[in-house]
Protein backbone atom coordinates (compact mmCIF):
# COMPACT_ATOMS: atom_id res chain seq x y z
CA UNK A 1 0.00 0.00 0.00
CA UNK A 2 1.58 3.36 -1.19
CA UNK A 3 1.71 6.31 1.85
CA UNK A 4 -0.89 8.19 0.36
CA UNK A 5 -3.22 5.12 0.39
CA UNK A 6 -2.36 4.58 3.83
CA UNK A 7 -3.09 8.17 4.51
CA UNK A 8 -6.64 8.51 3.37
CA UNK A 9 -7.73 5.43 4.89
CA UNK A 10 -6.83 7.17 8.57
CA UNK A 11 -9.68 7.51 10.65
CA UNK A 12 -8.30 11.02 11.05
CA UNK A 13 -8.10 11.91 7.52
CA UNK A 14 -11.71 10.52 7.41
CA UNK A 15 -13.01 12.13 10.52
CA UNK A 16 -11.25 15.14 8.72
CA UNK A 17 -13.24 14.63 5.63
CA UNK A 18 -16.61 14.30 7.52
CA UNK A 19 -16.15 17.72 9.68
CA UNK A 20 -15.44 19.30 6.13
CA UNK A 21 -18.86 18.24 5.02
CA UNK A 22 -20.55 19.38 7.68
CA UNK A 23 -18.57 22.73 7.68
CA UNK A 24 -19.43 23.09 4.36
CA UNK A 25 -22.97 22.56 4.52
CA UNK A 26 -23.15 24.98 7.40
CA UNK A 27 -21.43 27.78 5.59
CA UNK A 28 -23.62 27.34 2.10
CA UNK A 29 -26.77 27.64 4.79
CA UNK A 30 -25.72 30.38 6.65
CA UNK A 31 -24.82 32.11 2.99
CA UNK A 32 -27.91 30.86 1.27
CA UNK A 33 -29.90 31.61 4.18
CA UNK A 34 -28.43 35.16 3.48
CA UNK A 35 -28.89 35.53 0.04
CA UNK A 36 -32.44 34.71 0.95
CA UNK A 37 -32.97 37.27 3.09
CA UNK A 38 -30.71 39.84 1.01
CA UNK A 39 -33.45 38.82 -1.82
CA UNK A 40 -36.39 39.15 0.14
CA UNK A 41 -35.41 42.47 1.94
CA UNK A 42 -34.79 44.49 -1.64
CA UNK A 43 -38.13 42.49 -2.95
CA UNK A 44 -39.50 44.23 0.18
CA UNK A 45 -38.16 47.63 -0.45
CA UNK A 46 -39.22 47.32 -4.62
CA UNK A 47 -43.19 46.48 -3.35
CA UNK A 48 -43.23 49.89 -0.86
CA UNK A 49 -42.10 52.17 -3.05
CA UNK A 50 -44.47 51.11 -5.94
CA UNK A 51 -47.06 50.68 -3.87
CA UNK A 52 -45.92 54.02 -2.60
CA UNK A 53 -46.16 55.94 -6.07
CA UNK A 54 -49.36 53.85 -7.62
CA UNK A 55 -50.77 55.73 -4.33
CA UNK A 56 -49.87 58.87 -5.56
CA UNK A 57 -50.22 58.41 -9.30
CA UNK A 58 -54.49 57.46 -8.84
CA UNK A 59 -54.92 60.38 -6.23
CA UNK A 60 -53.37 62.66 -9.25
CA UNK A 61 -55.61 61.03 -12.04
CA UNK A 62 -58.38 61.17 -9.42
CA UNK A 63 -57.75 65.24 -9.27
CA UNK A 64 -56.43 65.74 -12.91
CA UNK A 65 -57.99 63.43 -14.51
CA UNK A 66 -56.30 61.68 -18.18
CA UNK A 67 -54.02 64.95 -19.09
CA UNK A 68 -52.69 65.49 -15.60
CA UNK A 69 -51.85 61.70 -15.46
CA UNK A 70 -50.20 61.42 -18.79
CA UNK A 71 -47.60 65.04 -17.79
CA UNK A 72 -47.00 63.26 -14.58
CA UNK A 73 -46.08 59.88 -16.25
CA UNK A 74 -44.08 61.61 -18.43
CA UNK A 75 -42.10 64.05 -16.30
CA UNK A 76 -41.30 61.36 -14.02
CA UNK A 77 -40.08 58.72 -16.98
CA UNK A 78 -37.51 61.44 -17.81
CA UNK A 79 -35.77 61.33 -14.32
CA UNK A 80 -32.73 59.60 -13.81
CA UNK A 81 -32.76 56.35 -12.70
CA UNK A 82 -36.42 56.57 -13.23
CA UNK A 83 -38.75 53.43 -12.31
CA UNK A 84 -40.60 52.03 -14.94
CA UNK A 85 -44.22 53.56 -16.31
CA UNK A 86 -46.44 52.33 -18.68
CA UNK A 87 -49.95 53.55 -19.32
CA UNK A 88 -52.38 51.81 -21.50
CA UNK A 89 -55.58 52.04 -23.50
CA UNK A 90 -58.72 49.41 -22.14
CA UNK A 91 -57.82 48.28 -25.45
CA UNK A 92 -53.77 47.98 -24.85
CA UNK A 93 -52.62 50.74 -26.56
CA UNK A 94 -49.76 52.69 -24.87
CA UNK A 95 -50.57 56.42 -23.75
CA UNK A 96 -47.45 57.48 -22.02
CA UNK A 97 -44.45 55.65 -20.20
CA UNK A 98 -40.71 55.08 -20.71
CA UNK A 99 -41.28 51.33 -21.17
CA UNK A 100 -40.67 50.15 -24.88
CA UNK A 101 -41.74 46.26 -24.71
CA UNK A 102 -43.39 43.66 -22.18
CA UNK A 103 -43.86 39.60 -22.05
CA UNK A 104 -47.43 39.07 -23.54
CA UNK A 105 -49.98 39.10 -21.18
CA UNK A 106 -48.66 40.98 -18.46
CA UNK A 107 -51.26 44.37 -18.92
CA UNK A 108 -54.44 42.02 -19.08
CA UNK A 109 -54.12 41.43 -15.27
CA UNK A 110 -53.59 43.05 -12.37
CA UNK A 111 -51.31 42.81 -9.32
CA UNK A 112 -47.41 41.74 -9.36
CA UNK A 113 -45.63 40.07 -11.66
CA UNK A 114 -41.88 39.65 -12.65
CA UNK A 115 -41.34 39.90 -16.29
CA UNK A 116 -38.68 40.75 -18.75
CA UNK A 117 -39.29 44.09 -20.48
CA UNK A 118 -37.25 46.78 -22.55
CA UNK A 119 -37.15 50.71 -22.39
CA UNK A 120 -37.86 52.92 -25.33
CA UNK A 121 -34.10 54.59 -24.68
CA UNK A 122 -32.35 51.09 -24.75
CA UNK A 123 -30.61 51.44 -27.62
CA UNK A 124 -29.22 47.65 -27.50
CA UNK A 125 -32.02 45.99 -28.02
CA UNK A 126 -31.45 44.29 -24.81
CA UNK A 127 -34.29 42.65 -22.33
CA UNK A 128 -34.01 43.19 -18.89
CA UNK A 129 -36.14 42.11 -15.48
CA UNK A 130 -38.33 44.13 -13.69
CA UNK A 131 -41.06 43.34 -11.24
CA UNK A 132 -44.09 45.09 -11.71
CA UNK A 133 -47.48 45.80 -10.58
CA UNK A 134 -50.51 46.89 -12.87
CA UNK A 135 -53.30 48.24 -11.80
CA UNK A 136 -56.99 49.36 -13.19
CA UNK A 137 -57.93 52.97 -13.29
CA UNK A 138 -61.35 54.20 -12.88
CA UNK A 139 -62.17 55.06 -16.78
CA UNK A 140 -60.76 51.56 -17.89
CA UNK A 141 -57.17 52.66 -18.47
CA UNK A 142 -54.33 50.48 -16.85
CA UNK A 143 -51.15 52.05 -15.16
CA UNK A 144 -48.10 49.95 -14.59
CA UNK A 145 -45.36 50.65 -12.25
CA UNK A 146 -42.47 48.62 -11.72
CA UNK A 147 -38.85 48.66 -10.57
CA UNK A 148 -35.49 46.92 -12.28
CA UNK A 149 -33.91 43.66 -10.71
CA UNK A 150 -30.53 44.37 -11.87
CA UNK A 151 -29.74 45.49 -8.34
CA UNK A 152 -30.93 42.15 -6.71
CA UNK A 153 -29.10 39.87 -9.60
CA UNK A 154 -25.83 41.74 -9.01
CA UNK A 155 -26.33 41.26 -5.37
CA UNK A 156 -27.33 37.91 -6.17
CA UNK A 157 -23.82 37.19 -8.01
CA UNK A 158 -21.87 38.81 -5.62
CA UNK A 159 -23.16 36.27 -2.38
CA UNK A 160 -22.71 33.19 -5.04
CA UNK A 161 -19.58 34.24 -5.75
CA UNK A 162 -18.32 34.76 -2.51
CA UNK A 163 -20.24 31.31 -2.20
CA UNK A 164 -18.37 29.46 -4.36
CA UNK A 165 -14.74 30.92 -3.43
CA UNK A 166 -15.52 30.56 0.11
CA UNK A 167 -15.95 26.48 -0.21
CA UNK A 168 -13.62 26.36 -2.44
CA UNK A 169 -11.00 28.08 0.38
CA UNK A 170 -12.68 25.41 2.98
CA UNK A 171 -12.11 22.89 1.05
CA UNK A 172 -8.08 23.72 0.59
CA UNK A 173 -7.40 24.86 4.06
CA UNK A 174 -9.67 21.48 5.02
CA UNK A 175 -8.03 19.04 2.92
CA UNK A 176 -4.67 20.52 3.98
CA UNK A 177 -5.53 20.22 7.24
CA UNK A 178 -6.92 17.05 7.32
CA UNK A 179 -3.64 15.38 5.53
CA UNK A 180 -1.64 17.28 7.89
CA UNK A 181 -3.32 16.38 11.10
CA UNK A 182 -3.72 12.40 9.52
CA UNK A 183 0.05 12.07 8.68
CA UNK A 184 0.96 13.53 12.41
CA UNK A 185 -1.31 10.73 14.01
CA UNK A 186 0.10 8.13 11.46
CA UNK A 187 3.55 8.57 11.92
CA UNK A 188 2.89 8.11 16.06
CA UNK A 189 0.51 4.91 14.96
CA UNK A 190 3.23 3.33 12.93
CA UNK A 191 5.91 3.99 15.67
CA UNK A 192 3.77 2.25 18.01
CA UNK A 193 3.18 -0.19 15.44
CA UNK A 194 6.69 -0.50 15.16
CA UNK A 195 7.23 -1.33 18.78
CA UNK A 196 4.28 -3.76 19.36
CA UNK A 197 6.21 -5.72 16.02
CA UNK A 198 9.12 -6.16 18.25
CA UNK A 199 7.16 -6.98 21.17
CA UNK A 200 5.68 -9.66 19.49
CA UNK A 201 8.79 -10.78 18.08
CA UNK A 202 10.07 -11.56 21.34
CA UNK A 203 11.20 -7.94 22.54
CA UNK A 204 9.41 -7.58 25.44
CA UNK A 205 12.02 -4.24 27.18
CA UNK A 206 10.12 -2.22 23.81
CA UNK A 207 8.25 0.59 25.15
CA UNK A 208 5.40 2.15 23.06
CA UNK A 209 6.62 6.50 22.66
CA UNK A 210 5.14 9.04 24.42
CA UNK A 211 4.70 12.36 23.72
CA UNK A 212 4.75 15.65 25.57
CA UNK A 213 0.99 16.59 24.59
CA UNK A 214 -0.64 14.14 26.89
CA UNK A 215 -3.66 13.89 24.46
CA UNK A 216 -4.87 10.78 24.07
CA UNK A 217 -2.65 8.56 22.49
CA UNK A 218 0.16 9.63 24.90
CA UNK A 219 -2.60 8.63 28.02
CA UNK A 220 -2.96 4.98 25.31
CA UNK A 221 0.65 4.66 25.40
CA UNK A 222 1.32 5.35 29.24
CA UNK A 223 -1.55 2.45 30.05
CA UNK A 224 -0.16 0.41 27.52
CA UNK A 225 3.48 1.10 28.44
CA UNK A 226 2.09 -0.01 32.06
CA UNK A 227 0.58 -3.17 30.79
CA UNK A 228 3.59 -4.51 28.76
CA UNK A 229 6.15 -3.62 31.81
CA UNK A 230 3.08 -6.08 34.17
CA UNK A 231 3.31 -8.33 31.19
CA UNK A 232 7.37 -8.53 31.14
CA UNK A 233 7.30 -8.83 34.84
CA UNK A 234 5.22 -11.96 34.62
CA UNK A 235 7.05 -13.38 32.23
CA UNK A 236 9.98 -12.96 34.30
CA UNK A 237 8.65 -14.08 37.00
CA UNK A 238 7.31 -17.32 35.06
CA UNK A 239 10.68 -17.97 33.91
CA UNK A 240 12.46 -17.40 37.31
CA UNK A 241 9.80 -19.81 38.98
CA UNK A 242 10.54 -22.77 36.27
CA UNK A 243 14.45 -22.23 36.74
CA UNK A 244 13.59 -22.55 40.38
CA UNK A 245 11.25 -25.62 40.51
CA UNK A 246 13.92 -26.80 38.59
CA UNK A 247 16.45 -26.39 40.91
CA UNK A 248 15.26 -26.05 44.16
CA UNK A 249 12.97 -29.10 43.66
CA UNK A 250 15.48 -31.65 41.80
CA UNK A 251 16.89 -31.74 45.41
CA UNK A 252 13.96 -33.12 47.28
CA UNK A 253 12.76 -35.18 44.64
CA UNK A 254 16.08 -36.61 44.59
CA UNK A 255 16.45 -37.54 48.44
CA UNK A 256 12.72 -39.06 48.01
CA UNK A 257 14.20 -41.54 44.99
CA UNK A 258 17.09 -42.40 46.44
CA UNK A 259 15.04 -43.17 50.23
CA UNK A 260 12.61 -45.61 48.10
CA UNK A 261 15.31 -46.69 46.42
CA UNK A 262 17.45 -47.49 49.11
CA UNK A 263 14.23 -49.30 51.31
CA UNK A 264 13.84 -51.35 48.39
CA UNK A 265 17.82 -52.26 48.17
CA UNK A 266 18.08 -53.08 51.83
CA UNK A 267 16.48 -56.29 53.11
CA UNK A 268 15.23 -54.67 56.74
CA UNK A 269 12.58 -55.24 58.90
CA UNK A 270 8.11 -53.99 58.84
CA UNK A 271 9.67 -51.43 61.07
CA UNK A 272 12.58 -49.92 58.54
CA UNK A 273 10.20 -50.14 55.96
CA UNK A 274 7.58 -48.31 57.98
CA UNK A 275 10.01 -45.45 58.70
CA UNK A 276 11.04 -45.31 55.42
CA UNK A 277 7.30 -44.78 54.11
CA UNK A 278 6.89 -42.07 56.86
CA UNK A 279 9.78 -40.16 55.59
CA UNK A 280 8.59 -40.68 52.17
CA UNK A 281 5.30 -39.38 53.49
CA UNK A 282 6.76 -36.51 54.88
CA UNK A 283 9.02 -35.47 51.70
CA UNK A 284 5.71 -35.76 49.73
CA UNK A 285 3.73 -33.51 52.19
CA UNK A 286 6.29 -31.07 51.82
CA UNK A 287 6.39 -31.13 48.25
CA UNK A 288 2.42 -30.58 47.98
CA UNK A 289 2.47 -27.58 50.14
CA UNK A 290 5.12 -26.27 47.91
CA UNK A 291 3.21 -26.63 44.99
CA UNK A 292 0.04 -25.01 46.66
CA UNK A 293 1.64 -22.40 48.02
CA UNK A 294 2.62 -21.73 44.26
CA UNK A 295 -0.54 -22.53 43.29
CA UNK A 296 -2.20 -19.66 45.98
CA UNK A 297 0.52 -17.30 44.50
CA UNK A 298 -0.61 -17.70 41.01
CA UNK A 299 -3.91 -17.57 41.96
CA UNK A 300 -3.60 -14.28 43.81
CA UNK A 301 -1.54 -12.69 41.51
CA UNK A 302 -4.06 -13.18 38.17
CA UNK A 303 -6.62 -11.72 40.63
CA UNK A 304 -8.90 -15.03 40.43
CA UNK A 305 -9.73 -14.79 44.39
CA UNK A 306 -11.41 -11.73 44.04
CA UNK A 307 -14.48 -12.92 43.90
CA UNK A 308 -14.55 -14.88 47.76
CA UNK A 309 -13.84 -11.16 49.34
CA UNK A 310 -16.22 -9.98 51.88
CA UNK A 311 -15.84 -7.73 55.11
CA UNK A 312 -13.96 -8.48 58.41
CA UNK A 313 -11.83 -7.03 60.77
CA UNK A 314 -8.44 -7.79 60.33
CA UNK A 315 -7.65 -7.51 64.44
CA UNK A 316 -9.69 -10.99 64.37
CA UNK A 317 -7.64 -12.30 62.24
CA UNK A 318 -4.50 -11.26 63.77
CA UNK A 319 -5.71 -12.61 67.74
CA UNK A 320 -6.03 -16.53 64.95
CA UNK A 321 -2.58 -16.21 64.46
CA UNK A 322 -1.91 -15.17 67.31
CA UNK A 323 -3.72 -17.91 69.12
CA UNK A 324 -2.39 -20.57 66.69
CA UNK A 325 0.99 -19.72 66.47
CA UNK A 326 1.97 -19.35 70.44
CA UNK A 327 2.66 -22.67 71.01
CA UNK A 328 4.71 -22.84 68.23
CA UNK A 329 6.84 -19.49 69.28
CA UNK A 330 7.21 -20.82 72.78
CA UNK A 331 8.98 -24.13 71.43
CA UNK A 332 11.50 -21.67 70.10
CA UNK A 333 11.88 -19.97 73.31
CA UNK A 334 10.02 -16.34 71.80
CA UNK A 335 7.05 -14.79 73.04
CA UNK A 336 4.48 -14.18 70.71
CA UNK A 337 1.74 -10.76 71.50
CA UNK A 338 -0.40 -9.17 69.65
CA UNK A 339 -1.71 -5.78 70.39
CA UNK A 340 -5.05 -4.74 68.13
CA UNK A 341 -7.38 -2.54 66.93
CA UNK A 342 -10.65 -2.25 65.05
CA UNK A 343 -9.08 -2.31 61.72
CA UNK A 344 -12.13 -3.46 58.97
CA UNK A 345 -11.40 -4.25 55.56
CA UNK A 346 -12.81 -6.03 52.80
CA UNK A 347 -10.97 -8.92 50.87
CA UNK A 348 -10.53 -12.27 50.72
CA UNK A 349 -9.77 -13.52 54.25
CA UNK A 350 -7.89 -16.97 53.48
CA UNK A 351 -5.49 -15.47 51.95
CA UNK A 352 -4.82 -12.49 54.25
CA UNK A 353 -4.82 -15.17 56.95
CA UNK A 354 -2.63 -17.25 55.00
CA UNK A 355 -0.37 -14.37 54.30
CA UNK A 356 0.10 -13.22 58.13
CA UNK A 357 0.87 -16.77 59.07
CA UNK A 358 3.57 -16.72 56.41
CA UNK A 359 5.13 -13.25 58.19
CA UNK A 360 4.75 -14.55 61.36
CA UNK A 361 6.49 -18.42 60.48
CA UNK A 362 9.53 -16.52 58.77
CA UNK A 363 9.59 -14.17 62.32
CA UNK A 364 9.67 -17.47 64.24
CA UNK A 365 12.51 -19.32 62.16
CA UNK A 366 14.87 -16.06 62.18
CA UNK A 367 13.56 -14.12 65.14
CA UNK A 368 15.67 -15.10 67.59
CA UNK A 369 17.44 -12.58 69.26
CA UNK A 370 21.17 -11.43 68.32
CA UNK A 371 24.23 -10.79 70.87
CA UNK A 372 25.34 -7.58 69.82
CA UNK A 373 28.65 -7.06 69.96
CA UNK A 374 30.75 -5.47 72.77
CA UNK A 375 34.02 -3.81 73.13
CA UNK A 376 37.19 -5.71 73.98
CA UNK A 377 37.10 -7.07 77.52
CA UNK A 378 33.73 -5.53 78.31
CA UNK A 379 30.92 -8.18 78.74
CA UNK A 380 29.10 -9.08 75.92
CA UNK A 381 25.83 -6.57 75.86
CA UNK A 382 22.44 -8.47 76.71
CA UNK A 383 20.48 -9.79 73.73
CA UNK A 384 17.27 -7.74 73.25
CA UNK A 385 13.95 -9.30 74.27
CA UNK A 386 12.71 -12.42 72.82
CA UNK A 387 9.55 -10.87 71.59
CA UNK A 388 7.67 -11.40 68.26
CA UNK A 389 4.67 -8.68 68.20
CA UNK A 390 1.93 -9.21 65.85
CA UNK A 391 0.33 -5.67 65.21
CA UNK A 392 -3.28 -4.97 63.53
CA UNK A 393 -4.49 -1.23 63.36
CA UNK A 394 -5.73 1.47 61.20
CA UNK A 395 -3.61 4.36 59.74
CA UNK A 396 -5.59 6.78 57.50
CA UNK A 397 -7.24 4.97 54.86
CA UNK A 398 -4.88 1.69 55.48
CA UNK A 399 -4.85 -1.21 57.37
CA UNK A 400 -1.71 -2.14 58.89
CA UNK A 401 -1.13 -6.16 59.72
CA UNK A 402 2.41 -6.03 60.95
CA UNK A 403 4.90 -8.56 62.49
CA UNK A 404 8.47 -7.63 64.36
CA UNK A 405 10.84 -9.49 65.92
CA UNK A 406 14.21 -8.73 66.89
CA UNK A 407 16.28 -11.35 64.71
CA UNK A 408 19.36 -10.46 62.41
CA UNK A 409 16.81 -8.79 59.50
CA UNK A 410 17.52 -8.28 56.24
CA UNK A 411 19.95 -5.30 54.64
CA UNK A 412 17.70 -3.09 52.94
CA UNK A 413 19.54 -3.93 49.25
CA UNK A 414 18.35 -7.31 49.94
CA UNK A 415 14.65 -6.29 50.54
CA UNK A 416 13.57 -5.91 46.91
CA UNK A 417 15.00 -9.92 46.40
CA UNK A 418 13.71 -11.28 49.30
CA UNK A 419 9.96 -11.46 47.92
CA UNK A 420 10.94 -12.99 44.89
CA UNK A 421 9.97 -16.95 44.59
CA UNK A 422 11.84 -19.81 45.66
CA UNK A 423 14.65 -17.05 47.41
CA UNK A 424 16.42 -17.91 50.77
CA UNK A 425 18.55 -14.90 52.42
CA UNK A 426 20.00 -17.95 54.50
CA UNK A 427 22.84 -19.33 52.44
CA UNK A 428 23.30 -22.59 54.60
CA UNK A 429 19.47 -23.07 54.36
CA UNK A 430 19.51 -24.54 58.09
CA UNK A 431 15.67 -24.01 58.16
CA UNK A 432 12.98 -25.83 56.50
CA UNK A 433 11.17 -24.08 53.95
CA UNK A 434 10.81 -22.68 50.14
CA UNK A 435 11.11 -19.28 49.93
CA UNK A 436 7.40 -18.67 49.00
CA UNK A 437 6.54 -17.12 52.27
CA UNK A 438 7.36 -13.51 51.40
CA UNK A 439 6.24 -13.70 47.78
CA UNK A 440 2.66 -15.13 48.74
CA UNK A 441 2.49 -12.09 51.41
CA UNK A 442 3.52 -10.09 48.59
CA UNK A 443 0.91 -11.12 45.76
CA UNK A 444 -1.71 -11.09 48.83
CA UNK A 445 -0.93 -7.09 49.63
CA UNK A 446 -0.96 -6.32 45.43
CA UNK A 447 -3.95 -8.33 45.05
CA UNK A 448 -6.10 -6.22 47.39
CA UNK A 449 -4.61 -3.29 46.01
CA UNK A 450 -1.93 -2.56 48.75
CA UNK A 451 1.93 -3.67 48.94
CA UNK A 452 4.66 -5.88 51.34
CA UNK A 453 6.41 -3.47 53.31
CA UNK A 454 10.15 -4.46 54.33
CA UNK A 455 11.47 -2.36 57.25
CA UNK A 456 13.76 -2.14 59.55
CA UNK A 457 12.88 -2.59 63.64
CA UNK A 458 16.43 -1.61 64.89
CA UNK A 459 17.19 -4.69 65.69
CA UNK A 460 15.12 -6.71 63.48
CA UNK A 461 12.56 -6.53 60.75
CA UNK A 462 9.28 -5.35 60.90
CA UNK A 463 6.97 -6.67 57.75
CA UNK A 464 3.98 -4.97 57.11
CA UNK A 465 1.04 -5.66 55.16
CA UNK A 466 -0.68 -2.29 54.01
CA UNK A 467 -4.88 -2.88 52.91
CA UNK A 468 -6.94 -0.47 51.66
CA UNK A 469 -9.50 -0.25 54.78
CA UNK A 470 -12.73 -0.51 54.49
CA UNK A 471 -15.82 2.50 54.78
CA UNK A 472 -18.59 0.97 54.26
CA UNK A 473 -21.07 -1.23 56.82
CA UNK A 474 -21.36 -4.65 57.78
CA UNK A 475 -18.45 -6.60 59.15
CA UNK A 476 -18.35 -10.75 58.77
CA UNK A 477 -17.45 -12.03 62.26
CA UNK A 478 -16.11 -15.74 61.13
CA UNK A 479 -12.99 -16.34 62.65
CA UNK A 480 -10.49 -18.37 60.44
CA UNK A 481 -7.65 -20.57 61.03
CA UNK A 482 -5.53 -21.07 58.16
CA UNK A 483 -3.60 -24.19 57.48
CA UNK A 484 0.20 -23.14 57.71
CA UNK A 485 1.67 -22.53 54.12
CA UNK A 486 6.01 -23.62 54.77
CA UNK A 487 7.60 -20.27 54.00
Amino acid sequence: MTAFGKLIRTTAFRLTLVYLFLFGLFAASLLGYFAWNTRRLITDQITTTVNAEIGEIDEIYTRRGLRGLVYTIESRALRPGANLYLVTTPAGQAVAGNVGSLAPGVMSTTGWTETFYRRLDDQDRAQHRALVRVSELSSGFRLLVGRDLEERRRLFNVVRSAAQWSVLIVVVLGLGGGIFVARRVLRRIDAMTGTTQRIMAGDLSGRLPVGRSGDELDRLAENLNAMLERIEALMNGLKEVSDNIAHDLKTPLTRLRNRAEEALAQSGSEADYRAALERTIEESDGLIRTFNALLMIARAESGHSRGDMDTFDAADTARDIHELYEPLAEDNGLTLQARSEPAPVRGNRDLISQALANLVENAIKYGQPQLALAAPGAEPNPPPDAVILIEARRDGDQVLLSVTDHGRGIPETDRKHAVERFVRLEASRTQPGSGLGLSLASAVATLHGGELRLSDAQPGLRATLAIPAHTGEGLASANTTPEPTPA
